[in-house]
């Protein structure tokens, strides 16, 4: 609900601030004294068109700042636009605040942060329903009527499960136009398929085997050197070089003399050891590298066949992956792909037949969907024509208009083939006919004023527990009715204020009687220029000006607004009026 709003500079408007609460909240005064003003101003805050006539004059700038409590059931909603832009402070609260510049600039803020246009009438719609000459309603908004009727007539948990058959066809649907898509290069995509599981099994791979080959590669291009290297490295060990003793000479003798040192001086005995035991390792280094010289051959043949088996490793890695893993998965990949292009046609027709019967269920949950707000639809008028008699609209006529478009791609219903949506099958809008005679239109179409108003009045009261909007304000609603009819009005804004928040202006005593606030709207002179003040009243503030409107502030009125407020205390402590329950 709208629990405080900042107005500066608007109009003549100067700086008004005003708290609000729950319930019923009266705004009264003269004409021209502002109360309209007040309105235009929460038009805009709500996204509505600026311009910069409105700004006070000898002012920069005008300011209008709103605080909204987020109450269930919009407080998801809202949060949830709030966090996709990154503007979420608090989910139980957000401020909406729109400046309107001298020089033809407007800046909107959420939060306190600089957002488009469009983001506060998207916040707005969930926020507030202004009754008047506005257009900012939710009643307007042909997409609304839908969610309204199956809220009154109880049909979420049957919406759900239609949402949930739907999701399947969707789902269902979506796979049969992705798979056609794909038959449609099916053969193509085979061939290629095939070819290349293949040119893989072909290659028999064995997983590290390039490594091998390429050190095997490196053995043959170099397999004189490598002779060469053996027969240098053995001389060195056994033979000597250029008369020289060997290594193997040397560390013999070395052994020799350890093992006579080891007789004279025990001590050394693990010395000893220890030098015969590198004499023994020398005699197997060399043994190794004999065994690996007559190994190496030189064999130009086998060298090209490791050659040509690296390439075509690498030409595959290349293609299907870096390494020969990769290669083979490639190739099992494929496989299950050909697979599946294999039992397409089979998946197809599975598919269809899935379609079929997700199509007839979905169009036997629409068609009950489709009765029961035919049924809602007609107790949904019955209702809302009774309020309007209630309200001195004896002529006046609502209807719903519940209609189905034929599309040969529809669900079967009834030998018909007929549009669907997330919703049903069905097109509703609200009709009214405001006058005897006139037949029905559009709800959007109808003219706005005070008629508009009490119209407004009787759609909300039938449908209070429908409606999630929390604020609701009347302007002008009583236009054209009188006393008799205020005090219904006044008796009907109130019970639909226990479970809104609303705000009306008017001139009625009868229906001012009946707020849980009033409010006055005056103009005064300051410092030689016109301002816009409000005033909260209460006990005999508040009489005087219900005496006022009741033609002056006599006795004999004085003491008729005592009445009227005792009677509205009591109505509402009845809970009952001639208007009788919404």
């Amino acid at each position: 609900m709208l629990s405080d709003l900042t107005i500066r500079n608007f109009a003549i408007i100067d700086d008004l601030q005003l708290s609000l609460g729950e319930g019923l909240s009266i705004f009264t005064g003269e004409t021209g004294a502002g109360k309209s003003i007040i309105v235009d101003a929460l038009e805009l805050l709500l996204g509505g068109r600026a311009d910069t006539t409105a700004v006070r004059a000898g002012a920069e700038m005008a300011l209008i700042e709103g605080g909204f409590r987020l109450d269930t059931p919009i407080r998801d909603a809202v949060a949830g636009i709030l966090e996709r832009e990154a503007l979420l402070d608090d989910p139980g609260y957000v401020t909406l605040a729109r400046e309107i510049r001298l020089e033809g600039r407007n800046i909107c803020r959420v939060n306190g942060r600089v957002v488009n246009l469009g983001l506060l009438r998207e916040l707005g719609e969930f926020l507030v329903d202004v009754h008047g000459q506005s257009e900012h309603l939710s009643l307007l908004h042909v997409g609304h009527h839908l969610r309204l009727l199956d809220r009154y007539a109880g049909l979420e948990d049957a919406v759900d499960g239609y949402r949930e058959v739907f999701s399947q066809l969707r789902e269902v649907e979506h796979q049969l136009t992705a798979l056609r898509q794909n038959e449609q290069d099916s053969e193509r995509r085979a061939d290629l398929l095939a070819f290349q599981i293949n040119e893989i099994e072909a290659a028999a791979l064995e997983p590290g085997e390039e490594q091998a080959l390429v050190e095997e590669r490196a053995r043959l291009a170099n397999a004189e050197r490598l002779a060469l290297l053996c027969e240098q490295a053995m001389a060195a060990l056994e033979e000597g070089i250029h008369g020289e003793y060997s290594a193997s000479d040397l560390l013999g003798q070395a052994v020799e003399a350890i093992d006579d040192l080891s007789n004279i001086d025990p001590s050394l005995s693990p010395t000893q050891a220890e030098a015969q035991a590198l004499l023994e390792q020398l005699g197997d280094l060399t043994r190794r590298l004999r065994i690996y010289r007559d190994s190496v051959e030189f064999n130009p043949g086998r060298l090209d066949e490791v050659e040509e088996r690296v390439a075509l490793i690498r030409d595959l890695s290349r293609k299907y992956g870096g390494s020969e893993d990769a290669i083979l998965a490639h190739a099992a990949r494929a496989r299950e792909q050909l697979e599946s292009i294999t039992h397409a046609s089979e998946r197809l027709e599975d598919l269809a037949r899935q379609r079929d019967e997700l199509l007839r269920k979905v169009g036997a949950l629409g068609a009950g969907l489709t009765a029961s707000r035919l049924a809602a639809g007609e107790n949904l008028a019955e209702a809302i024509g009774s309020e309007l008699q209630a309200l001195n609209m004896d002529g006046a006529e609502f209807a719903v208009e519940i209609s189905a478009r034929e599309t040969p791609d529809g669900v079967p219903v009834d030998g018909r083939r007929l549009a669907y949506t997330a919703n049903g099958l069905d097109q509703i809008e609200f009709m009214v006919a405001p006058n005897p005679g006139e037949g029905h239109k559009p709800l959007v179409k109808i003219a706005s004023g005070g008629e508009t108003s009490r119209l407004m009045l009787g759609l909300k009261g039938v449908l209070a527990t429908a409606d999630e909007t929390p604020t609701l304000i009347f302007d002008e609603i009583d236009q054209g009715i009188g006393g008799r009819v205020g005090a219904i009005v006044g008796q009907k804004l109130w019970t639909l204020a226990q479970s809104h928040q609303v705000l009306c202006i008017t001139h009625l005593p009868q229906l001012a009687a009946f707020g849980d606030r009033h409010f006055k709207v005056e103009k005064v002179i300051r410092s030689g220029r016109t301002i816009t003040v409000v005033r909260p009243l209460e006990g005999e503030t508040r009489n005087a000006e219900l005496a006022q409107m009741l033609g002056g502030e006599s006795e004999p009125n004085l003491e008729s607004a005592r009445q009227l407020l005792k009677g509205a205390a009591a109505a509402k402590t009845a809970g009952d009026s001639e208007a009788g329950p919404l």
